[in-house]
């Protein structure tokens, strides 16, 4: 189901695109933002495990600086049926982990000190099975050709603004002026509304992975508070970056639903909950 809502909301993406291209820019000028963005965001893609663990001062997990994670990383990736991927270790105190790469043969999987620190070894294997189940979802590649879409309408109404409108747009100044406003917003709008759908399924995956909804659930309760209560500076000076975090690591938590990365963490919270109910039916 997940993948179905998925989906639907970038072919809405796409029809956007289509439609906001056409009438700004015509047809050339939809083909060349739609170049432009994804040449971008291929080398982007490409590069992407690079680009994020540089970004994090990350830097390779052995026994002495977190000991034991690796062996539960290859634990995991033989239940999820996954090549292990490489394991890093990000410097600072608040919990928090991502996976990145470009497929599961070029993955990598970065967790905080804080996160080793503040959480038990079940709960540590719950976010592990989350992020594996992002490796196993590709869902760096949704992500990726979301970005596209969302980069190349924003690229359009540059195009509008500073090469003038199509003479022949239905819309008329005031019209094509508002398009080059509200669809931007929009394609963020779609691009978050998938990146949260993303996060439900890692959670629901991931539960699948370690077998236990409420290792994840528990981990996430803690992480939700210790998130709030302890800085992630590297984060905050690189907000685009947050959706890449099992948590928002950020403390702009005052922003509504709609232009948040991450689900609610008491929505995510109660689904696992279900799930762990359901599980113990069967």
């Amino acid at each position: 189901m997940s993948y179905v809502k998925t989906g639907l909301l970038m072919a809405g993406l796409t029809a956007l695109f289509g439609a906001v291209g056409y009438l700004l820019a015509g047809q050339q000028g939809m083909l060349a933002a739609l170049a432009i963005a994804v040449a971008i965001n291929l080398f982007a893609y490409w590069n992407s495990d690079k680009l994020a663990l540089a970004r994090f001062r990350a830097e390779p997990a052995s026994e002495a600086n977190a000991p034991g994670l690796k062996a539960l990383i290859a634990q995991l990736c033989e239940r999820a049926q996954l090549p292990t991927p490489r394991v890093y270790l990000i410097p600072g105190e608040q919990p928090n982990a991502f996976a990145t790469g470009r497929d599961p043969a070029h993955a990598a999987l970065a967790v905080t000190a804080g996160l080793l620190r503040h959480l038990s070894h079940e709960e540590i294997a719950g976010v592990l099975s989350h992020e594996l189940a992002h490796i196993k979802n590709r869902d760096t590649l949704i992500m990726t050709i979301t970005a596209s879409f969302a980069g190349a309408i924003g690229m359009l109404a540059n195009f509008a603004l500073f090469f003038g409108r199509r003479r022949d747009n239905p819309l008329g100044p005031l019209g094509a002026i508002l398009v080059m406003i509200l669809a931007p917003l929009g394609a963020m709008l779609v691009q978050m509304a998938i990146s949260r759908t993303r996060e439900y399924a890692a959670d629901a995956k991931g539960a699948e992975i370690s077998g236990r909804p409420l290792w994840l659930a528990s981990a996430l309760e803690k992480l939700g508070v210790l998130s709030r209560r302890i800085d992630f500076h590297t984060a905050e000076a690189h907000p685009a970056s947050a959706h890449l975090f099992i948590v928002n690591p950020l403390h702009l938590n005052k922003v509504g639903s709609l232009f948040s990365t991450h689900p609610r963490l008491e929505d995510r919270i109660e689904r696992l909950r279900a799930l762990a109910r359901e599980m113990a039916q069967l």
